[in-house]
């Protein structure tokens, strides 16, 4: 099954969904498929952190401290 893609970007559609700027995420697939095709180096990390920039979808983080409560028993 053929997945749609962007006639611009040459990105199938899913890949896109959901991000800031899809001219910028294409790219960076784009760039990123360049690499590994020719068998250099893809510093994963700027990749993750690039693409975890680039999500619209961001929930904020909640504090995970636990507060301690003051018994009332005596």
């Amino acid at each position: 099954m053929l997945k749609k893609k962007k006639k611009k970007s040459k990105i199938p559609e899913d890949y896109l969904k959901g991000s800031k700027n899809k001219s910028t995420k294409a790219a960076e697939i784009r760039r990123t498929a360049a690499l590994y095709k020719a068998g250099k180096y893809i510093d994963n990390k700027a990749v993750q952190t690039s693409r975890v920039n680039q999500d619209a979808t961001k929930k904020s983080k909640k504090s995970t401290k636990r507060r301690n409560k003051k018994s009332t028993k005596k």
